[in-house]
Formats: structure tokens, C-alpha cells, sequence
């Protein structure tokens, strides 16, 4: 019995070594700030309460080595939405036209992108659109292949927002139906 849990030990001393080893060689011995399962948000941006100004070919690439889109920093701070409700790129006449997304939101649940592109996608049989202004920010998404999670948007009604997660940036969709 002796020789058996001494053996454990030993197997368990191993099993710390080899994770702390690991841990230490995953980019200068931290987790990266922006994209990966670990740092997918705990939760969707804070309503706005002092609104950035809105202006055009507006840049997002906040620190070297960013994305020039919006994104999150280590699952916290939502860089780029900061304009408030009277942003007039997603201003629509008749929000939610299509309904509300019936899918589950939130960091629990994560959707595999089946295809499409950003005028049309689709996930476990629901289908979005991207906002026509965020565009350009999703052109390195994968369509039939990248992770993402949904969002509530707080401020843009009739939109949700679609975090990215191998990326870590995201865009606003609409729900346009299953």
C-alpha cells in the first residue's frame, strides 16, 4: 500500500511540473491579452454613459500587436463600444423585425459557425447578419470554422454583439431568423 501511494505522489509532483512548465512557455509565461477560450467575457459590455464621439475610419488597434478592430481586453474592457445609443451606424427603423435571438447568449455558450459570410451566417440552424459599418472588422473571421458568443448589446437596440473567440474581437449582428 506503502509503494502504491508513494507512486501517486510521484505522479502527481510529475503532473505539476510538466503544467507549470507549460504555463511558463505560453507567451512570455502569461495568458494572451486579446482571443482564446480564456478570455472570452464573463459578460457583454456596461451601458455607455458618456458616449465617445462617432467618427469614421475610426481605429481600434489600441496597444502594439491589437487587432484594428473592436475587441476585448483579457475578457474585460470592450474597446470600440463607446458610442452610446445615438450612433447612427446602427441606428434601425424597425428593431428587432426578425424577433429576438431564441439561442443562448453568454460566455456558457459558445456557436460553431457553419458558413456564409457577413451578410448571411448561420449557426445551430439560426441565422444573423453583421451590421453593414462593422464590415471590415470581420474580414478575418473564419466562416465555417471559428467560435463564437453572443452578446445582449445594451445600447444599439435590435442588435447583439458576436464575440470571436479565436480572435477576440467582435461585431454587431442581427437575428434574422431559424
Amino acid at each position: 500500500m506503502k509503494k502504491l501511494i508513494g507512486l501517486l505522489v510521484i505522479c502527481f509532483a510529475f503532473s505539476l511540473s510538466a503544467l507549470a512548465q507549460h504555463e511558463e512557455h505560453a507567451g512570455g509565461g502569461g495568458k494572451p491579452e486579446v482571443g482564446g477560450h480564456q478570455n472570452i467575457p464573463k459578460h457583454g459590455p456596461a451601458k455607455v454613459t458618456a458616449p465617445h464621439a462617432t467618427e469614421e475610419n475610426r481605429h481600434f488597434d489600441d496597444k502594439p500587436g491589437h487587432p484594428n478592430a473592436p475587441h476585448v481586453h483579457s475578457g474585460k474592457e470592450w474597446v470600440g463600444h463607446d458610442t452610446g445609443p445615438n450612433d447612427p451606424h446602427y441606428h434601425l427603423d424597425h428593431p428587432w423585425e426578425h424577433g429576438h435571438f431564441p439561442g443562448s447568449i453568454g460566455r456558457g455558450h459558445i456557436w460553431h459557425l457553419g458558413g456564409g459570410g457577413p451578410s448571411r451566417f448561420w449557426f445551430g440552424g439560426f441565422y444573423f447578419s453583421v451590421a453593414p459599418y462593422d464590415f471590415g472588422y470581420c474580414d478575418g473571421w473564419l466562416w465555417d470554422s471559428d467560435d463564437i458568443v453572443i452578446y445582449d448589446d445594451p445600447d444599439h437596440i435590435g442588435w447583439y454583439l458576436a464575440y470571436n473567440v479565436r480572435l477576440g474581437t467582435y461585431v454587431h449582428v442581427m437575428y434574422i431568423g431559424a
